[in-house]
């Protein structure tokens, strides 16, 4: 993750924020100016006005130490050789220096501010003390001074990237759960084809032999009637289904009807011949005497109904070949073959199964082509054993 640059982790200065640091500011410059204010009046009263001069110009630099900190710093620093005034300003310019964690910076504005200070006690001639006394305090108060500043700098530094951090994880989360509901609605439209469309084919086909036939007796009407209510029933319950799956997965209740599976293909065909379909099935899997896992053979049987549901749509009538071969070492393999109609289709297709078929046939490490072989449409698919 990127470094953040002071700019980004300083916060922004509220009125009350200048107003107390100007506060402090000023409490130290009288802690400082009055230990040589006396003297100065009585015996050198022109270095009174370069003090006060010098301190009203350091508070006036004070409010650009974010703008230009370094030379801010500098000037103010070197304005305590002959202002006590200067010494809140230097301290409060020195710390905000040093928030930017630029060690050599700090050392220079340190090393500064060390010789103006013992300069300003030197000009003092009350001041008694040994000059290592003087030299060792100014010393440890601008290590002290230029170490809390470092600290403040470093604990927004951290403060700042927390919260980036957080916004980030936030930001990734609100992906991802856009995301999850993309595919998820993804896997509901998926589903409500695979198991609609082909009912809805059926229907749209008895339908439309009552549209076109003439001649059907009562008894025949009746029958298909009969068979367009079913798949209507028929329907539904694999809506139900359908909705008990998506359901089960978020709840974890028991599922009210049982996925299909390989096995159920048969009885697939056999619906497809009832309808009036014109099927030949030809399964030569060899499974080693090992049950087909449901996902390849859920997989599968999506698969050949789609393909069922198409032939249906667009070529109403024509013969379909149903392929099935593989072995638990090479997968299983399904072709399904049937003649391009004539004119347009019964139902209207959308192409989305086709699509959701690919998307499931990948996600479960499989492919899945179709395309025109001359007047042939061929839908072929593999699936791993372990799908």
């Amino acid at each position: 993750m990127e470094q953040p640059t002071p700019e980004q982790y300083q916060p922004r200065l509220t009125l009350w924020g200048h107003a107390w640091r100007t506060l402090v500011c000023l409490l130290l410059s009288a802690l400082v100016w009055s230990t040589a204010v006396g003297e100065q009046w009585d015996h050198a009263r022109w270095l009174f006005w370069v003090d006060l001069a010098g301190g009203l110009a350091s508070y006036v630099l004070m409010f650009y130490r974010r703008r230009w900190p370094l030379a801010v710093a500098l000037v103010i620093s070197a304005l305590t050789l002959v202002s006590g005034i200067a010494a809140g300003p230097a301290t409060l310019v020195s710390i905000s220096l040093a928030t930017r964690q630029d060690l050599r910076k700090v050392v220079l504005v340190g090393v500064v501010g060390v010789l103006a200070a013992q300069g300003y006690a030197d000009w003092q001639s009350t001041n008694s003390e040994p000059f290592w006394i003087t030299f060792g305090f100014n010393v440890a108060a601008t290590v002290g001074i230029m170490g809390w500043g470092m600290y403040i700098g470093s604990r927004r530094q951290m403060l700042w990237t927390l919260r980036a951090r957080a916004e980030r994880a936030e930001a990734d989360q609100e992906m991802r759960v856009a995301r999850a509901r993309g595919n998820e609605r993804a896997r509901i439209a998926r589903e409500m084809h695979d198991v609609l469309a082909h009912r809805i084919s059926q229907i749209s086909m008895h339908a439309g032999a009552l549209g076109f036939r003439e001649d059907l007796s009562a008894e025949q009407m009746r029958g298909s009637a009969a068979a367009i209510q079913e798949r209507a029933h028929e329907a539904l319950d694999d809506l139900r289904a359908v909705l008990g799956v998506l359901r089960d997965d978020r709840t974890g209740d028991v599922l009210q009807r049982p996925q299909p599976t390989y096995a159920d293909l048969p009885e697939l065909v056999d619906q497809a011949r009832t309808s009036g379909m014109t099927v030949d099935f030809d399964d030569r899997l060899d499974a080693a005497g090992l049950p087909v896992p449901d996902v390849a053979g859920r997989t599968v049987y999506r698969i050949v109904q789609e393909g069922m549901t198409n032939a249906q749509k667009h070529a109403p009538g024509s013969r379909l070949t149903v392929e099935l071969t593989g072995s638990p070492d090479t997968g299983i393999r399904v072709v399904l073959r049937n003649p391009i109609g004539f004119g347009p289709g019964t139902t209207p297709g959308s192409g989305l199964g086709l699509i959701g078929l690919t998307e499931r046939a990948d996600l479960h490490g499989g492919r899945l082509d179709y395309r025109q072989d001359g007047r042939t449409w061929v839908l072929r698919g593999w699936i791993p054993w372990a799908a």
